[in-house]
């Protein structure tokens, strides 16, 4: 999903009560601005090295899985190695079945997301 849709799910999910993992609270992390990471190794790396440090800490990993995303495809799968949960938020039509046979759970709005969430909690 696009900064702006991962926000706004981070503030409902605040909302309802529960502990959300920030990944763009460090404002050097918001990198929706670059177009293009060739010459910019080291700053990819440390993207890469907080979002994985951030799988690590967090119980469940909710991926929005509307467009196709090479980091949103590897979080999952590195989420599923360390034995995470994984619920795999797609609103659209999935056309890979990559998300899907790693989702523990899939839901197509933030109402089942919240749903979902509670279940794991209880």
């Amino acid at each position: 999903g696009n900064i702006r849709e991962i926000k706004e799910l981070q503030r409902s999910l605040r909302e309802e009560g529960f502990e959300v993992i920030d990944q763009f609270q460090d404002k050097k992390m918001d990198y929706s601005s670059i177009e293009d990471f060739r010459g910019k190794k080291r700053l990819a790396e440390k993207i890469v090295r907080n979002d994985l440090e951030f799988i690590e800490k967090c119980d469940v990993v909710v991926a929005i899985c509307d467009k196709p995303s090479f980091g949103t495809a590897i979080e999952i799968y590195y989420a599923k190695k360390l034995g995470k949960k994984v619920i795999v938020l797609n609103k659209e039509a999935q056309q890979s079945p990559w998300p899907i046979a790693f989702a523990d759970q899939l839901v197509k709005n933030k109402e089942e997301l919240i749903e979902a969430l509670l279940k794991l909690g209880s």
